[in-house]
């Protein structure tokens, strides 16, 4: 009997074993996995912030107004004036369509329009 118990145990210790190396690899994986997605959220970054630069030093407005008098004669692109803008009053707004709602009830004398609820209560 004392035999088989040693057998038993051999067998779970080995069981053990076997699942925390498993664990072990899969975890490493999964945190190697991790530390790529965090590199790669820095790369973005990094890239994203250079973008950003790049649009703020295209889009200086001295660079644009210099730019739009370079090329007037074939954009003819003027500068802004206030009365340009129209008033909020001369904006259309779109109207709300009201939605009707029609429904029929019969109603009878014998209760035929009401539910059954002594039927529901006893499923």
């Amino acid at each position: 009997m004392k035999s088989l118990l040693y057998v038993l145990s051999a067998m779970a210790v080995i069981g053990l074993a076997f699942w925390a190396y498993r664990e072990n690899y899969e975890t490493q994986h999964v945190l190697n996995q991790a530390e790529r997605l965090q590199r790669d959220i820095g790369d973005a970054r990094s890239r994203l912030a250079m973008l950003r630069a790049e649009w703020a030093y295209l889009n200086r407005p001295d660079r644009l107004r210099d730019l739009a008098e370079i090329n007037f004669g074939g954009l003819a692109l003027l500068p802004l004036r206030p009365d340009q803008f129209g008033r909020i009053d001369q904006v259309a707004y779109p109207t709300e369509e009201k939605m009707v709602i029609s429904q029929t009830v019969e109603v009878s004398s014998d209760g035929a329009g009401e539910p059954d609820l002594q039927a529901r209560d006893e499923e």
